[in-house]
């Protein structure tokens, strides 16, 4: 009997063609559809719809496992509509037992995520760099990597295996995770929170395979720039928070000018880059030439 082939998936397909190319990759972190199409804009070739940041645009919130698992697929599926680059998705602890693991991968799948990235936390999952995280026991971890992978099977995307058991449990229990995950069929591995450039070394050295590290600003682990991360061995550098960042220091300095009077226009976009960012001029383009045609 024939079996059933896996639907395909044309940005996991792009994605893998840009890892095989074998050079860092740079990946700013989205939030929402304006940052997402920012990014590539900036023309950078992949972004990640953080968890971290989608928490915060959708919810005013903190990252604890608030958002939904609807409601991160209906950010996604906003967040990518003005894209062309592919986009992974924080798919958290996959919102369940593994058969909602499997939803979920199949959910952002289908939706056109390029990735979709499963962890090992305790629900309600938290940010990897603040307190009061913890994760299951590595049972249980392998076994929504198992799930996720099997969905893989059904709707083809890239799967994101990661562990935030460093700080708990130690490197050796953390490097165990991840080689069981490589083992299964994770194509991205990612190892939150090293503490030092030795770790982050020791862990690329360990497990072969796909490395992510996580540049976030203000965390446990070094910023190191790309050229240090591409010789460690890793393969992709995220920076989850830094447009969100950026955007709230910006808003909050202009907020500070105009509740002291003062102008704000410093802080400001001429007004003609504004809309041709956002998509006014291609707006415009269109419909001037929809009706010429009409005509």
């Amino acid at each position: 009997m024939l079996m059933p082939k896996s639907i395909a998936n044309p940005m996991a397909d792009r994605l893998r063609a840009l890892i095989a190319r074998g050079e860092l990759i740079k990946m700013p972190c989205c939030f929402d559809a304006l940052s997402a199409k920012l990014i590539e804009q900036a023309g950078f070739e992949l972004t990640f719809l953080s968890g971290f940041g989608a928490s915060a645009s959708r919810l005013g919130a903190p990252d604890t496992g608030l958002m939904s698992y609807g409601e991160v697929l209906d950010q996604a599926r906003n967040a990518m509509q003005p894209l062309t680059i592919p986009m992974m998705a924080d798919g958290d602890t996959g919102y369940g037992n593994p058969m909602n693991v499997m939803r979920t991968v199949t959910g952002l799948a289908r939706a056109g995520c390029a990735a979709v990235m499963i962890e090992d936390q305790v629900a309600p999952k938290r940010c990897g760099h603040t307190e009061g995280k913890s994760v299951v026991d590595r049972n249980e971890a392998i076994e929504r990597i198992h799930a996720a992978v099997e969905a893989r099977a059904d709707h083809d995307t890239v799967i994101l295996a990661r562990t935030d058991a460093r700080r708990e449990h130690g490197l050796d229990e953390t490097l165990a995770r991840a080689e069981a995950f490589a083992k299964i069929g994770a194509d991205i591995l990612f190892i939150e929170e090293p503490y030092s450039t030795e770790e982050m070394a020791t862990i690329c050295q360990s497990i072969q395979g796909v490395h992510m590290a996580n540049m976030l600003e203000g965390g446990q682990t070094p910023i190191l720039p790309p050229d240090e991360l591409e010789a460690l061995g890793y393969s992709i550098a995220a920076y989850p928070i830094t447009l969100l960042s950026a955007a709230m220091k910006a808003m909050n300095a202009a907020l500070a000018d105009l509740a002291a009077g003062q102008s704000t226009k410093e802080h400001l976009l001429d007004f003609a880059d504004l809309r041709r960012q956002i998509g006014f001029d291609d707006y415009h383009s269109k419909a001037n030439a929809l009706r010429r045609r009409a005509r």
